[in-house]
């Protein structure tokens, strides 16, 4: 910002631009008060103070005003020697930058500005240190980092970077003084000060008014919008803000009305379903919780597979956002391909609810390679520009323009250019987008204001709650507490979640247990019923509601299988003789490459597909659509195979796919995921018109559990499955399944009827399983509960804290943080209990040393050609060919995660040294690494041979 010191008019001595931006600042914050912030969060903020919503406002404006005060200082101004000579001149004495040397630094402005204002106001309003703090701190942090007690205490010791000593003294506090009054008086708080007084604000109301400040000082100090010195465009402060608010032309909040009516009416207009279609129990049951919940809070909503739960959530989103204010949603997925699988599903929702006409949302997609993502770069507008406009052209400027995807009676959906940015991005209405856009919220880190901001005026969602591991639950608790204490309605999903992480949930949210409601906490840990909605308020007790069971289901005859290939191929040629469709889940790609080798050779490779996580990015989407159209709902897909058709996965089989299989076979893994995995069987009806009925064999829905030496005393899990999940889990879902395997046929898995029960005894404490396992099991469990306090551990060491006492300063609130955390692999890692890994883009080269696009891809949506496009290596790419390169990204598998083998790839990666797609201009390509493969699709790579193909994806061997 010291560009607003580049220039001044005659009589302001150096002080106007500052005052400008302020000026602009404060404007900013009120249009953003008055057209942007979600009801829900200006009522936060408006009910500790005496003066309510007016009250609130005027404090945000001003706070915005008076932030930059600190730069009314030596220690700031000296950093232009010429602009410095000017005020030596008029008598504001300071020493040389050089001079001042790294001390300078003990001032930074925001911090000055805090100690300044804090001044003031115990100086001039008779407030107490004590008091100053809560309000200051907003100030000091407006750069993304609450100052430090040490760090206020060192500029304490060093006075005379906020006024020179001597005779100038006096002057420079006139200056702030007056700078100070004046933002009093201009932004209307002058006669506040002794009300606010007494006030104490909570801290999630300072880390809202931060956010605030941050955002309306970045928006003033874009020169696009706010040219500092416009000499040519002499403007009135009125409409200097005026032709920025319209250039940036900001969506507005969403502004639900409370839907009314009947459940399936509205079920059917914002979800399209059927003529004749029916609302099923759950989804009716949390609709009505939504309504008649004393306030918005958290509702957990536990229901098999396939029952509706995201529709459900929407719904309940509708009715929770009308309820409290919020002004969008956040849906919180597993993975980046659960989130591409969400994105479109939230867009048809968005079209399909009421606005009123000329209604503008703002959409993202909220992982690392949303930009691939042609559903949400369908939704930039290459032709918008953020800046000022004209004052006499407002009306062409927010003229509406609905997008291509906008019916006429629904809203225009955009990804605005402006919200685009890296910690922008989240402030965008509704977003669908990986967990760990939430988790960071739990994260110490850089501007984490902004991301509280993003979620406090939206309605969040977290779908697979089952799926996080403890380090990663360590956080998701931390930022339920603190959604608790915003009020953020939460709704929270699961098919296969433990009572006690239901508790824990639940607490978190709730806040501080009293007596009084500890035993409504204990039957939360207790109940087994299913389906099952759970919700509680902010500091409430927890209530809980059984919806009636829906009728669908399926009976699972469950059986042991050798885990040999040949007894896996033979099985399958019998199972198979009258045609059918096969899921083989294994728990590692190796195992899905092995295994799909072996059945290749038996049914032939045309009959036998491969789809697992090491497939370059544009594979993997082809490989998902590929599986919806074939193994898709019955009236979705026509090319259901008729014949023996077998699917080898990974655990990418598990979630976000709508398949359907006639038969699954299947590695142990932990029960609740085992379960998931039978949601893949015989998910749907078949045999209605025009359908391909399930083969006679198959009309049983069967599971054959593998990847174990059953015949051993105590179950042997392969060492791939252990290495993934851990022996202790493997035996407990064995435990759990046993009476299952000896029962069989007569004493299938009930679907739904066995989950809850399942799950909870494979979770629950305590001993489990034959008395000869014993030993095994307990050996198993201290293993187990080493990792987890491992895990807890290492998640703490960067974990938030709770929110304090009201009227507690932020002082240090990100201390000892991360830095910036981004949505990087390793940004994720912060946030994920996993190994840092190696992206790479793959692409070819050819035999006269040229490279080019890989050259199996297809058309792009426009028709263009993406395959074997040619990537120079003297000059940037071409737009199209450095995008296709791009999304030819591959994660490297747990081979490369090794420090000495990383190291080593690393190095051999970058003597591939291509300066011309490292500039700024090749947005697709600088800065990453690129794996060029030979004319085979094979290549070296720190000891290791790699082979891709299409349809097998990577394959590595040690050499």
């Amino acid at each position: 910002m010291l560009t607003v010191w580049a220039k001044h008019d005659r009589d302001s001595d150096g002080w106007l631009p500052l005052w400008r931006h302020m000026e602009d600042s404060a404007a900013v914050a009120g249009r953003l008060w008055d057209e942007w912030l979600p009801r829900a969060v200006r009522q936060l903020i408006a009910e500790v103070l005496p003066g309510g919503e007016a009250d609130a406002r005027r404090l945000a404006v001003w706070l915005a005003g008076v932030h930059d005060i600190g730069k009314a200082t030596p220690a700031f101004a000296c950093q232009v020697e010429q602009l410095a000579q000017h005020m030596r001149d008029h008598g504001l004495e300071m020493r040389s930058q050089q001079a001042m040397g790294r001390d300078r630094l003990l001032a930074r402005h925001g911090l000055a500005g805090q100690v300044l204002l804090g001044e003031w106001l115990e100086e001039r309003h008779d407030w107490t240190a004590r008091q100053t703090g809560q309000f200051t701190v907003v100030v000091g942090g407006h750069h993304g980092v609450p100052p430090e007690h040490g760090q206020i205490n060192a500029l304490d010791s060093h006075l005379e970077l906020l006024r020179t000593p001597g005779r100038s003294r006096t002057l420079w506090r006139r200056v702030q003084e007056e700078l100070l009054e004046a933002c009093a008086a201009e932004f209307g708080v002058r006669g506040r000060f002794d009300a606010w007084r007494t006030v104490k604000l909570p801290q999630p109301v300072q880390v809202l008014l931060s956010a605030l400040v941050i955002v309306s000082d970045w928006i003033a100090s874009n020169p696009d919008l706010f040219p500092y010195f416009p000499q040519d465009v002499p403007r009135t402060s009125e409409e200097r803000i005026a032709a920025a608010w319209r250039g940036l032309n900001l969506p507005g909040p969403w502004c639900p009305e409370n839907p009314v009516g009947d459940v399936h009416e509205l079920f059917a207009s914002r979800f399209g379903l059927p003529s004749g279609a029916k609302v099923r129990p759950l989804q009716e049951a949390a609709f009505e919780l939504a309504r008649t919940m004393d306030s918005p809070g958290l509702m957990v909503i536990e229901g098999p597979m396939g029952e509706g739960k995201t529709e459900a959530a929407l719904a309940a989103a509708e009715i929770l956002a009308a309820r409290s204010g919020a002004g969008g949603v956040f849906f919180a997925l597993p993975t980046m391909a659960t989130g591409n699988a969400m994105f479109p599903r939230l867009l048809d929702w968005l079209d399909r609810l009421p606005a009123p006409r000329g209604s503008r949302y703002s959409v993202l997609l909220a992982h690392s390679k949303a930009a691939l993502n042609d559903d949400f770069t369908g939704l930039m507008d290459p032709k918008h520009q953020v800046a000022a406009v004209e004052l006499d052209a407002p009306q062409k400027q927010r003229e509406w323009r609905p997008s291509s995807r906008s019916r006429s009676a629904a809203a225009e959906l955009v990804a605005h250019a402006w919200l685009r940015g890296r910690k922008k991005a989240m402030l965008s209405s509704f977003v669908a987008g990986t967990v760990d856009q939430l988790l960071f919220a739990g994260l110490k880190s850089r501007h984490l204001a902004l991301r509280h901001l993003a979620v406090a005026g939206k309605v969040v969602v977290i779908d697979e709650a089952h799926a996080y591991d403890t380090y990663m639950s360590v956080y998701l608790d931390r930022v339920l507490s603190w959604l608790g204490a915003y009020r953020v309605p939460v709704v929270v999903l699961s098919a296969t979640l433990p009572a006690g992480r239901r508790r824990e949930l639940v607490e978190a949210y709730a806040g501080k247990v009293i007596d009084a409601t500890a035993a409504a906490f204990d039957a939360v840990a207790q109940a087994d019923d299913y389906p099952l909605l759970t919700a509680v308020t902010p500091g409430g007790s927890p209530v809980m509601r059984q919806p009636v069971a829906s009728g669908r289901g399926v009976d699972v005859e469950l059986e042991r299988i050798e885990d040999d290939l040949d007894v896996l191929a033979d099985r399958l040629e019998e199972e198979l003789a009258g045609g059918g469709c096969v899921l083989v889940v294994r728990n590692t790609v190796r195992r899905v490459v092995e295994t799909a080798g072996v059945l290749r050779r038996r049914f032939g490779d045309a009959n036998v597909t491969v789809a697992h996580s090491c497939f370059i990015d544009v594979d993997r989407a082809a490989k998902d659509a590929d599986l919806l159209q074939r193994f898709g709902p019955p009236g979705k897909t026509e090319d259901r195979p008729r014949r023996a058709h077998i699917v080898v996965a990974s655990q990418v089989a598990e979630q976000s796919l709508d398949i359907d299989f006639d038969l699954l076979v299947t590695d142990l893994c932990p029960v609740d995921l085992l379960l998931q995995r039978m949601g893949r069987l015989h998910r749907h009806l078949r045999g209605g018109r025009g359908q391909t009925e399930r083969p006679e064999r198959l009309r049983t829905a069967r599971c054959l559990v593998s990847g174990v030496d059953w015949a051993a005393s105590v179950p042997e899990p392969v060492r791939g499955s252990v290495a993934v999940y851990g022996a202790y889990a493997l035996l407990r879902s064995a435990a759990a399944l046993l009476p299952h395997f000896e029962g069989a046929p007569g004493c299938p898995v009930r679907l739904p009827a066995d989950i809850s029960p399942l799950v909870q005894r494979a979770y629950r404490d305590g001993p489990d399983g034959p008395h000869n396992w014993a030993d095994a099991m307990d050996n198993a469990r201290l293993r187990h509960e080493k990792h987890r306090a491992d895990q807890a551990e290492r998640a703490a060491t960067f974990r938030l804290a709770a929110a304090a006492r009201p009227g507690r300063p932020l002082f240090g609130w990100v201390a000892a943080g991360v830095g910036d955390a981004d949505d990087t692999r390793a940004g994720q890692a912060q946030v994920r209990d996993s190994r840092e890994s190696l992206e790479v883009i793959v692409v070819q080269r050819r035999a006269d040393g040229t490279l080019a696009t890989v050259p199996w891809l297809g058309p792009d949506r426009k028709g263009r050609t993406r395959a074997g496009l040619a990537l120079p290596t003297d000059q940037v790419p071409t737009t199209l060919a450095a995008r296709t390169a791009a999304s030819c990204g591959l994660r490297l598998p747990i081979q490369f995660s090794g420090a000495e083998v990383m190291d080593r790839a690393i190095a051999e990666l970058e003597e591939l040294s291509l300066p011309a797609w490292q500039e700024k201009s090749s947005y697709w390509l600088a800065g990453q690494l690129i794996l060029p493969l030979d004319e085979d699709c094979r290549t070296h790579l720190a000891g290791f041979a790699l082979r891709y193909s299409k349809t097998d994806g990577l394959e590595v061997t040690r050499v």
